[in-house]
């Protein structure tokens, strides 16, 4: 810690799916809090990561992607990455540079000055730079300023880290003087069971193809402390249809032996212990329309109206 006086606040990440939020989410954090896949719209919860940056503690808000929603699902997903926006103190557009100023992009800078409070500060980070060539980055950052007037704009490839140190200190310098929101060890504020079960849901989502990720759901069950140090978790798989159970199982178990490994690999490391992962794979067709499998995704049932 510094001498300097204590500032915290919330920020929030912005942008289509896959335009590189929760990659951007873990290297400022330093730590995986967010589950990354190539799959879009996996990001789910607005998970909350925690990063230091001097005297600065900055709460990230990683939402889910924007994009056009079709079931009451997306439309809760999309209520809630406008609604993490709106509360936070500062908010960043992430646009991949290969992409450019894409239809979906155009979408949302039509809907920020709507649905956001004129005092918060928006900035630009045009994401995957090493993607393009660097004589094709201005052009892109002018035409993205003549659209919409961010305070910053910021050229930074996520996964490899270029960048991403001033676009960390100009988030820092956009957060009230204050004392710290948490402790300075931690890195997010979501639950352990929650956490647990999203990392379930990557390894799912990594294995399984087309649709099928989206219309499934992790819930942890029972965690149980064990006297030795470890600890026992019970996760629920819901899916919507029969035939997506054995699909989940694979042949012989074999896929759900390779997620329920990966998954408690990762989750022993998070925790620094022991786990001993069982998972249930249950059929449950009218999951998507159910209130309380919106709220173990931390989602308002009420905004997919």
């Amino acid at each position: 810690m510094t001498d300097a006086p204590t500032r915290a606040g919330f920020a929030a990440l912005i942008g289509e799916p896959n335009a590189g939020k929760s990659t951007l989410l873990n290297r400022m954090v330093g730590a995986k809090v967010s589950i990354v896949t190539h799959k879009v719209q996996t990001t789910r919860t607005r998970i909350r990561g925690i990063a230091m940056a001097g005297a600065a503690q900055i709460v990230f808000v990683d939402t889910p992607g924007l994009f056009r929603p079709r079931r009451r699902l997306d439309r809760a997903m999309v209520a809630a990455a406008w609604g993490g926006a709106a509360d936070a103190d500062a908010v960043v557009l992430l646009i991949e540079a290969h992409r450019g100023l894409t239809e979906g992009v155009g979408a949302i800078l039509a809907d920020l000055a709507a649905k956001l409070p004129r005092n918060i500060p928006v900035a630009l980070a045009i994401n995957k730079i090493d993607r393009v060539k660097a004589e094709a980055l201005l052009p892109l950052a002018e035409r993205m300023n003549a659209s919409f007037p961010f305070v910053a704009t910021f050229m930074i490839s996520a996964e490899k880290g270029h960048g991403v140190e001033a676009l960390r200190d100009w988030i820092a310098g956009q957060m009230p003087a204050g004392p710290w929101l948490y402790p300075e060890d931690q890195i997010a504020d979501l639950p352990l069971r929650m956490l647990a079960a999203e990392t379930t849901r990557e390894k799912l989502t990594l294995r399984l193809h087309q649709e099928l990720p989206y219309e499934l759901t992790v819930e942890t069950e029972k965690w149980e402390e064990r006297p030795d140090g470890s600890v026992r978790i019970d996760q629920l798989i819901y899916v919507a249809r029969d035939g997506h159970k054995g699909i989940v199982l694979g042949a012989g178990g074999t896929t759900i032996k390779a997620v329920s490994m990966a998954a408690r690999a990762e989750i022993a490391e998070f925790l620094g212990r022991p786990v001993h992962l069982f998972l249930q794979v249950k059929v449950r067709p009218g999951w998507l329309d159910e209130a309380e499998r919106f709220r173990e995704m931390g989602l308002d049932f009420r905004d997919g109206d």
